[in-house]
């Protein structure tokens, strides 16, 4: 399979034009936004599935194990020796389900995300077809920074300059990906905090 060149960035120079800026470079800027959207979406979404396709196949073990448990029980004394056990194995297929729902919440954002790309190219097609704002780098702002301010994440906003600054697609990406990490890692981190902490 041939390797398809990625689309260069020429990066946005609206709020400082000069004898070279034109409309078809911001035009470019702008679809290299939407298809390093569409990547970390699709990225994020895979991710997620994954977490899924994990949290299932223990739910499938454990409960073959419990039953396991089940068949073998034939006695109130068997049901004491093995309680500890089926207690383990429940503890451990609730965990496994609190995984599924928050991974499930990736439908949520790969709703969200897809909509700021339809958003962004929406604001675009708008854009063009108006000759009155085609060649105003002052309305090239305008829509950028709309685009911009519906971002609910950080790590969005971050990789939104980069493109706008000229960055490839995937050096966006890789930065996108790292700020995602972190995020993860702290959200983490916060979550051992809340379990230290008990409510009376």
């Amino acid at each position: 399979m041939a390797t398809i060149n990625p689309l260069p960035n020429p990066g946005s120079s609206s709020t400082s034009p000069d004898l070279s800026w034109s409309q078809i470079g911001e035009t470019i800027s702008l679809l290299c936004l939407a298809m390093a959207q569409v990547e970390t979406t699709l990225n994020d979404s895979s991710r997620d599935v994954s977490k899924l396709t994990g949290a299932f196949t223990h739910i499938a073990s454990d409960a073959q194990k419990l039953n396991g448990i089940c068949e073998r029980l034939e006695s109130p004394d068997d049901f004491s020796s093995a309680k500890s056990e089926m207690t383990s194995i429940a503890s451990s297929i609730s965990h496994e389900m609190g995984s599924a729902i928050v991974a499930f919440q990736f439908y949520d954002r790969l709703s969200q995300k897809l909509g700021h790309v339809n958003d962004s190219l929406t604001h675009l097609g708008d854009l063009i077809n108006d000759p009155e704002r085609l060649y105003s780098p002052e309305h090239w702002i305008m829509i950028q920074e709309e685009i911009k301010s519906n971002y609910t994440m950080e790590c969005e906003r971050i990789m939104f300059d980069l493109i706008m600054k000229g960055a490839t697609i995937k050096e966006a990406l890789e930065l996108y990906r790292h700020e995602f990490d972190q995020m993860d890692l702290k959200k983490s981190d916060d979550d051992e905090t809340d379990d230290d902490i008990e409510l009376f």
